[in-house]
């Protein structure tokens, strides 16, 4: 046999192709798999590349097969107690054949309800005994009353998700706040006590040594007499810490001293006469105001600022959150002063005379003032004319004083009678008569009220809620009084009088909490600093100065006739206003200056016509309802009346 012969038995019997076999083209993973089983012992003598695209159709199917695919996850989103439980129930036994993921989300719902079945939320106490009380404790209605600010606000429509979303946020954090204060009101350290005297003792009749003798050496040096005749009477004025007092008199004399420690600060005379003297922001400047200027020095003595546009100056307020100085003048002017920027805010005619009887509201900074004619007026730097003019007394109105919540006003005049008035309704709550009248009044930070009748200085306590039959404590001075304050967080009132100052203590009369933030009568220089700089920062301006403060926070709805009037006044011309005639211009010598001037008369006629019309058309609907109404009233007196028989 020859070699080929050889080489064709040899291809017949191993059944390999003879051509072709080195460039066979590779089978694919969709080609051949038809009618093969799963079992690998039946894959013996395939090729090798058909074995490994069978491993991977069989590990394809067990991927399908798998409820979650197969997908190896390296971070899932962890699925919350809401997702994936509807329809299962709580038996472990029925969670087999469940993925494990779900096993375990299933077992932590079912921990968390137990833990809350349980009144102490599951928590673990080391004596094994479980909280009678669970949650925060309940918090009475009247603290939660107390620290209210204002209702709450009528949500805009639907379409103002913005809006609304803010809106919902103020109020919760409104409540929290008002919920936070009300709980820890209760943790306030220091609380406000009162002069009680024994079975059949008036307190009024418990002199000022006997209270000095009685307390500690630092609240008995407290009450202490000034002695100073040749410069009197005097007015004074506390800071807002209470730490410095301020003294002018009525001849020049002006001082001011850390009264606590007895430390004089300066001590000048001006030289002519002083009205009134009044602290500003800080305890290191004060105003003055003299005979024809109102002058401002510093905490030494030095004059800053000659303030020539405020004349003849009788009383002065000081606003501490605007920084203005309101002043009342002889000439009836009143005038506001901004300290931070030297500027004049306001000058009002009030047109209503001398100006001597002067007070501010601490709740929403306007000013009151008192006339010979009986009337208290309010005022703010916004308006020119009176905010409410009150008739308060049927002779001229002598000294006013409010309440630090702007709730209540006292008034006395000259006809010998001390009201008090409720300012939300203005009207009159109380009345008191004494027999000669009260010339200085003024109010502590706890609602006791001192008068001046004559030398003798009486403290009143609760007059507006109950009737007052008898004074709280008394105290009779050297001199005529002509300056009462109450010294903020003491409970001192300091009187001016014609042989100089005396400092009474009146027990109950400051407020023993306060705020470090706004007056801290126990700061360092370093924090009067940060203070200063943030009140200039957050100064309110005079535009918001308004009898009701809580309008602010109020979205303002204004209607289309005011938003056009505005729009009106800010362009300057009306936008939405009929367009003036302009007539067009003809070609072939028809727009001659005749032509246009008589088609513009035309259309002139023309809206004169309308005008008349529209006129005549409102002139007869009148008169069709005058005959109406009269042929109504003829129909009614057609009728007989049980008088008619007295009809001659």
């Amino acid at each position: 046999m020859n070699a080929l012969n050889c080489m064709l038995l040899y291809v017949n019997a191993v059944k390999l192709p003879l051509f072709g076999h080195f460039h066979q083209r590779p089978v694919r993973y969709w080609q051949g798999t038809e009618g093969k089983a799963k079992d690998d012992s039946k894959t013996e003598g395939q090729p090798e590349q058909q074995k490994r695209q069978q491993n991977r159709i069989k590990k394809k199917r067990k991927r399908d097969e798998q409820p979650d695919g197969g997908k190896k996850v390296i971070s899932r989103r962890p699925v919350r107690y809401w997702q994936g439980t509807e329809g299962k129930t709580k038996d472990d036994n029925k969670t087999e054949g469940q993925p494990e993921q779900q096993k375990r989300q299933q077992n932590r719902i079912k921990k968390k309800r137990k833990r809350d079945e349980q009144p102490d939320g599951g928590k673990k106490v080391i004596s094994g005994k479980s909280d009678p009380f669970p949650g925060p404790p309940p918090i009475p209605k009247g603290k939660l009353e107390k620290f209210k600010r204002k209702g709450k606000i009528q949500k805009p429509l639907q379409h103002h998700y913005k809006l609304k979303d803010i809106i919902t946020r103020s109020e919760e954090a409104s409540e929290m706040a008002q919920k936070q204060a009300a709980r820890f009101d209760l943790l306030l350290p220091e609380d406000a006590g009162f002069l009680e005297g024994d079975e059949d003792e008036d307190t009024c009749m418990i002199s000022q040594e006997d209270i000095a003798d009685a307390v500690d050496i630092t609240s008995g040096a407290k009450h202490f007499n000034l002695k100073l005749c040749q410069f009197g009477p005097y007015r004074l004025d506390y800071s807002r810490t209470g730490r410095h007092l301020l003294l002018g008199g009525r001849r020049g004399h002006v001082a001011c001293v850390d009264w606590q420690s007895k430390q004089l600060m300066c001590e000048l005379n001006v030289m002519e006469s002083v009205n009134d003297v009044k602290w500003l922001h800080t305890e290191h400047m004060f105003a003055v105001a003299q005979k024809k200027w109102l002058h401002i020095y510093d905490s030494n003595g030095i004059e800053l600022h000659c303030i020539r546009k405020f004349n003849d100056v009788l009383r002065m307020q000081f606003l501490p959150y605007h920084f203005l100085l309101a002043t009342a003048s002889a000439t009836g002017f009143l005038q506001y002063l901004d300290v931070s920027i030297g500027k004049e805010v306001a000058a009002i005619c009030t047109k209503t005379g001398r100006l001597d009887v002067m007070c501010q509201n601490p709740h929403n900074a306007v000013i009151h003032l008192g006339h010979p004619n009986g009337t208290v007026t309010l005022w703010s730097p916004n308006q020119k004319e009176a905010l409410v003019k009150m008739l308060c007394h049927q002779g001229g109105v002598r000294s006013v004083t409010v309440d630090k919540t702007g709730t209540y006003m006292i008034t006395s005049g000259m006809d010998k009678k001390m009201k008090v008035f409720d300012i939300r309704a203005f009207k009159p709550l109380r009345s008191y008569f004494l027999p000669t009248g009260a010339s200085c009044l003024s109010l502590s930070q706890r609602g006791l009220l001192s008068a001046a009748t004559g030398d003798i200085v009486q403290v009143y306590r609760d007059v507006w809620s109950t009737p007052v039959t008898k004074p709280y404590m008394a105290h009779r001075v050297r001199g005529s009084v002509w300056g009462l304050g109450f010294c903020p967080f003491e409970d001192v009132l300091g009187v001016g009088h014609g042989e100089g100052f005396t400092s009474m203590l009146v027990p109950g009369a400051g407020e023993p909490n306060f705020d470090g933030l706004d007056a801290n009568p126990y700061r360092s220089a370093k924090q009067r600093q940060e203070w200063e700089v943030k009140a200039l920062l957050e100064k309110i301006q005079p535009e918001l100065i308004t009898l009701d403060p809580s309008e602010l926070g109020y979205v303002d709805r204004a209607n289309f006739e005011q938003r056009h009037q505005d729009r009106v006044e800010a362009l300057g011309f009306d936008p939405l206003g009929k367009e003036k005639f302009v007539p067009k211009h003809k070609k072939k010598g028809r727009s001659s200056a005749a032509g246009i001037e008589r088609r513009k008369r035309q259309v002139a006629h023309e809206d004169q016509r309308d005008v008349i019309r529209k006129t005549v058309e409102d002139r007869m609907k009148l008169e069709e309802e005058r005959n109406r109404m009269k042929e109504k009233k003829a129909a009614l007196s057609g009728k007989r009346s049980a008088l008619d028989r007295f009809k001659k």
